[in-house]
């Protein structure tokens, strides 16, 4: 399930591509936010796949490697094209601990970009959890990046911030809450458009949306609704939500 909130209503779309209205031939879309970035990204890359539009993905932090055939872990441009025509996608990075790959040198990432395909770049961490509020050096967005997307999940709503936020201190301090005090839909509808939350590092020229995921029932997608008609009050537009089937990480 993939809907947008539009004059007022939760629309269904056909897909996220649809979704996200992102129309440019070759975009660069940092994911940013809490946990559901690597599941996001994989949705994206096959729907690009699927259109046989090859597409790129990489990380500006880290992110787990797979043993898959589109996995690329050195900064060789000739492999990178076979791969792209072999597999319809590239996983890009340089190894890294614990089994993840980390950021390509900036010279092979600005090669990739010269190939003109879209660029998928997961750009923070969040320990999986549903929400997060960046540290002084985080999101590690590209200033090449087009799009940003910002990941909440609905599942922290109604539990305690201490449960479900990454940096529960700072998230405290800039929704006026307890650490103790049990999340709500206005906490999520303003982390997500505050400028030291969601926002940080969003510049001007980017497009910004909010991705709402695990919208699972009826009880998280009207959850999810009045998480928008609350940020539409502040005056913010561009969300969408979706269900775990599309970002559960």
């Amino acid at each position: 399930m993939v809907k947008n909130y539009e004059e007022g209503l939760l629309t269904e779309q056909n897909s996220l591509s649809e979704a996200l209205h992102i129309n440019s031939k070759n975009p660069v879309i940092s994911v940013t936010g809490a946990g559901g970035k690597t599941t996001l990204i994989r949705t994206m890359a096959e729907e690009y796949r699927k259109r046989k539009i090859p597409v790129i993905v990489t990380t500006s932090t880290h992110m787990l490697a797979e043993d898959r055939p589109w996995f690329l872990t050195e900064p060789s441009e000739e492999k990178a094209v076979q791969i792209l025509k072999a597999e319809g996608m590239v996983w890009a990075g340089l190894p890294a601990e614990h089994g993840k790959i980390k950021a390509l040198p900036q010279k092979f990432l600005d090669r990739l970009l010269t190939l003109g395909y879209p660029v998928l770049i997961e750009a923070d961490g969040a320990k999986k959890l549903p929400m997060k509020v960046p540290a002084d050096h985080e999101p590690v967005i590209l200033p090449e990046t087009t799009h940003v997307l910002c990941v909440y999940g609905l599942d922290a709503v109604g539990r305690p911030l201490s449960e479900v936020c990454f940096r529960t201190g700072t998230a405290a301090e800039i929704l006026d809450m307890k650490t103790t005090d049990p999340v709500k839909e206005r906490d999520l509808a303003k982390l997500a458009f505050d400028c030291r939350g969601g926002r940080k590092g969003v510049l001007p020229y980017m497009e910004y949306r909010v991705i709402l995921n695990k919208a699972d029932n009826t009880k998280r997608e009207q959850t999810a609704y009045r998480i928008c008609r609350l940020a539409e009050a502040q005056g913010h537009t561009g969300i969408t939500v979706l269900a775990r089937g599309n970002s559960n990480q």
